[in-house]
C-alpha cells in the first residue's frame, strides 16, 4: 500500500449573518487581511507536508478572488461546490477534491474552519502527530474552563453539569477520507461538525489539546479578540 497523503479542506462557504457585517464574515479584514487569508497562510506554513490544500466556496461566490488574488497556487484548489449547510459543504468539497487533486480514500484529509484564523502551524502539526498513525483520527479541542449551566424553558438554571470531561470542539479535524465521506453521507446535514459523524459509525475520535486562542469568529465582539491577538502576534514576531 502507498504511503497515505494528507489533504487540507477549509469550507468557506458560509454567510456569516451572526457575525453582523457586510459580507460574508471570512472575507471580513482583520490585521489588514481578509480573515480566510490568516486561516490560509497557517497551513501553507506548512505546505510541504500536504499533498494538496482546497478552499471549499458557494458557486455563487464573487469575493474569493479579490480576497486571495494569488489562490490557488501550485498544489492549492479552489471548489466551488459549497452547499447549503457546513455537512453538505464538506461532503462536496471530498468528492470534488478526489476528482481535482487525485485523493484516495485511505488519504488523510484536516478540515478546518475558514472562521478559525488564529490557529497556528504548531497546533496543526501537534494533530498530525498524533493522529497520523491513529485508526480513526481526531480533532483538536480545548478542555472546558467554565461552569457548565442547564437553562429551563423560563431562562432560568435548572442545573450544573460537571466539566471534568468536557471539550470544547475545534478544527482541525483529521480522517480518512474514505472513512469522513462515508460517515457524512450516512449522518445527512444535521451534523456541525466531522467528528459527529465518525461518531455515528459508532467511532471515538482522539482528542488532541488545543488552545483558547484557537475559536471560531462567530459574532462581532470577536472579530475585535482576534484583531488584538493577530497584532500581538505581528509584534511578537517583529
Amino acid at each position: 500500500m502507498t504511503p497515505s497523503r494528507l489533504f487540507v479542506l477549509i469550507p468557506c462557504a458560509g454567510s456569516g449573518s451572526r457575525a453582523g457585517g457586510p459580507g460574508p464574515k471570512q472575507y471580513q479584514r482583520l490585521a489588514g487581511r481578509p480573515m480566510v487569508r490568516h486561516t490560509l497562510e497557517a497551513f501553507r506554513a506548512l505546505a510541504s507536508r500536504f499533498a494538496g490544500i482546497a478552499l471549499v466556496v458557494s458557486p455563487q461566490d464573487r469575493e474569493v478572488a479579490a480576497a486571495l488574488p494569488r489562490f490557488p497556487a501550485e498544489g492549492e484548489h479552489l471548489l466551488q461546490v459549497g452547499g447549503a449547510t457546513r455537512a453538505a459543504t464538506v461532503r462536496n468539497g471530498l468528492v470534488a477534491l478526489k476528482q481535482a487533486a487525485g485523493a484516495g480514500p485511505h488519504d488523510w484529509v484536516l478540515v478546518h474552519d475558514a472562521a478559525r484564523c488564529l490557529v497556528t502551524p504548531t497546533q496543526i502539526e501537534a494533530l498530525i502527530a498524533a493522529c497520523e498513525h491513529d485508526a480513526v483520527g481526531g480533532l483538536l479541542a480545548h478542555r472546558l474552563p467554565d461552569t457548565l449551566k442547564v437553562a429551563s424553558p423560563e431562562g432560568r438554571v435548572a442545573g450544573t453539569l460537571t466539566r471534568a470531561d468536557k471539550w470544547l470542539a475545534q478544527t482541525p479535524q483529521m480522517f480518512r477520507i474514505g472513512m469522513l465521506l462515508d460517515a457524512l453521507e450516512r449522518a445527512g446535514d444535521a451534523v456541525t461538525d466531522e467528528a459527529s459523524a465518525i461518531e455515528g459509525l459508532g467511532l471515538a475520535p482522539l482528542l488532541v489539546p488545543g488552545s483558547a486562542q484557537n475559536f471560531k469568529l462567530t459574532y462581532p465582539e470577536d472579530f475585535a479578540l482576534a484583531e488584538a491577538l493577530l497584532q500581538s502576534r505581528r509584534g511578537a514576531s517583529t
